[in-house]
């Protein structure tokens, strides 16, 4: 009787992608030739294989072992092999909870390194044991990188990275004892970039309202370091930042209060420097920056000056605390199908839905597009008509579904959008041909000269036939690099072929499939297909994709139901 094939799974992970250390595939290889040996070649050969590069061993988001343990629970494994016990996890809570999960599905979990089994009561034993040295190891490294910060925070100096509104990185010396000269970075003013911060916390102050000051803002025209608008996380970003806050005495009291790592005596509060705050944000790749609890902030008295008295900043921390309950919330229930496509013909913003209270009458509620934009500003930017939402969306259905059935139109656009996608195809094939003649020309001038230079070697003809053989060759060289280019440019075309028969499929599908999809699924289907909908006012054009550029079916209007400019 043949014995069942197994479904053993190699699991790889690296930090960084460097040549340092075990690669990926070498970490592969070594766990196939494991299988290999203890269990069968053909159990090695079909090993699933999933990796993650780039991410660390200090927890469990990463995409490639999400998925391996989401496949788990549709496939039966066998065990789960690995290099080494930390390509898992350093984190003791997080490896025991994933051997207990394993354990209780009947999958064992094999570390080569460590010659680790699972699968018998001593070797789960022995790896929780690999497992604390291992969290132990992440945990001493953690301690030395805080132990670094402290002594940093003692110099109250900047460390690097993009500098907060209103300061400048300004690079100071100083002469130690031993003659050895120490070179550090301080936090300089940049006047009229810190008189827009000051004013950022006025207006704030005055208003309680993040979206007031963005409007503000927007309404004026100021811009951030890099030109473009201010966003109300920019806003924040900056109202939260204890940068600007002045060491005084008020600030002090509010530190010591929090319980920060404060590593300053009450006497440099001296009512005129500003305050450097170590270890503020948990930052992790992938992802959006995230403020620490204020008891893990190492704070210290900066070198640079605040401008924000400590009451006043205090008193805008306190307000935003308050506003976190009144913050906007997305709707549960958003029915909109073009959030994401539909642009301001005016500003060139995205437009996007605002749901009313009320229904109309087949129980369908109400929604127009309004410009971010003119929402933002209170209009002092943008002055664009609102769109009614649901008269707007049934039309862009609409209009697609006719593609497929007026034959005509469709003709045309599909021959317009076969010319974006496969461009020169006809032009490249040409040329391709021509070359390939012309390089075997090539070949067999070069064959009669080397002939010739046999016979004429020891004369005066020698170096003109030498200096003849080198300009051909040097020709069929500049040949063949435009050939390989060629060759790459007609493989991108059989590509491109199949991204045309996917987006006929697709628009000839639409007008049969689309009446009894979700609003998700029709969503979708509209990505596949619109590249963006131009709402100037009165009408909507609709860009539909060609390859790398756009074809574009006529414009149709979409005409308001009365409805006020400030429906909500």
């Amino acid at each position: 009787m043949k014995k069942e094939t197994r479904q053993f799974v190699i699991y790889s992970r690296k930090s960084k992608f460097t040549g340092k250390g075990e690669s990926i595939e070498n970490q592969i290889e070594l766990c196939r030739q494991y299988i290999a040996v203890h269990f069968s070649q053909e159990e090695a050969d079909a090993a699933l294989v999933y990796e993650d590069e780039g991410f660390s061993g200090g927890n469990l988001e990463r995409p490639q072992f999400k998925k391996m343990m989401k496949d788990s629970q549709k496939t039966k494994f066998a065990a789960i092999v690995v290099y080494r016990l930390d390509r898992i996890s350093r984190n003791i809570g997080d490896f025991a909870k994933l051997i207990e999960d394993l354990g209780d599905r009947h999958i064992d979990f094999i570390s080569i390194r460590e010659q680790f089994d699972t699968s018998s009561p001593m070797g789960r034993a022995m790896m929780y044991i690999a497992s604390v040295f291992s969290q132990l190891e992440r945990e001493t490294i953690a301690e030395r990188i805080r132990d670094n910060m402290h002594e940093l925070s003692k110099t109250g100096r900047w460390l690097g990275g993009t500098t907060p509104t209103g300061y400048e990185s300004e690079s100071i010396s100083n002469v130690t004892v031993d003659g050895k000269v120490r070179k550090a970075c301080k936090l300089k003013i940049i006047p009229e970039e810190i008189s827009l911060v000051q004013l950022i916390f006025e207006k704030f102050l005055e208003t309680g309202s993040l979206t007031k000051v963005d409007a503000f803002l927007l309404e004026k025209r100021y811009t951030t370091k890099r030109g473009k608008n201010f966003t109300r996380f920019a806003i924040k970003g900056i109202l939260t930042n204890p940068v600007y806050m002045i060491a005084d005495e008020v600030a002090y009291g509010y530190l010591t209060e929090n319980h920060v790592d404060l590593f300053a005596e009450k006497s440099d509060f001296d009512g005129k420097h500003g305050i450097m705050a170590y270890n503020r944000t948990l930052q992790r790749p992938g992802k959006a920056h995230q403020i620490r609890p204020m008891e893990e902030w190492i704070v210290s008295v900066g070198k640079h000056p605040g401008v924000i008295p400590g009451q006043q900043w205090i008193q805008v921390q306190s307000m935003l605390e308050v506003n976190k309950s009144k913050s906007y919330r997305r709707p549960r229930s958003n029915v909109a199908l073009l959030s994401g496509l539909l642009v301001c013909g005016d500003c060139g913003d995205y437009m996007r839905p605002k749901l009313t209270n009320r229904h109309a009458a087949n129980g369908e509620l109400i929604y127009t597009y309004m410009c971010s934009t003119k929402e933002r500003s209170q209009r002092s930017r943008c002055q664009m008509k609102n769109a009614n939402g649901n008269t707007l969306d049934a039309k862009v259905i609409s209009e697609i579904k006719k593609l497929s059935e007026d034959r005509s139109f469709f003709a045309d656009f599909l021959a317009q959008t076969k010319k974006a996608i496969s461009g020169n195809r006809e032009g490249y094939d040409a040329e391709l041909l021509t070359l390939k003649e012309k390089l075997a020309e090539n070949e067999s001038s070069i064959k009669a000269l080397v002939s010739s230079l046999t016979k004429s070697a020891g004369t005066s003809a020698e170096p003109y036939i030498m200096e003849q053989i080198q300009e051909l060759h040097q020709t069929g060289e500049d040949m063949k690099n435009r050939l390989a280019e060629l060759e790459t440019l007609t493989e991108h075309q059989r590509f491109a072929d199949q991204e045309f028969a996917f987006s006929r499929q697709m628009i000839e599908s639409f007008a049969a499939n689309v009446d009894d999809c979700t609003v998700e699924e029709k969503r979708r289907l509209l990505r596949a297909i619109v590249k963006k909908v131009v709402w100037d006012g009165e009408n909507a054009w609709v860009y539909l994709f060609a390859g790398d550029g756009e074809a574009d079916l006529p414009p149709f209007d979409a005409p308001e139901v009365p409805l006020s400019e400030d429906s909500e």
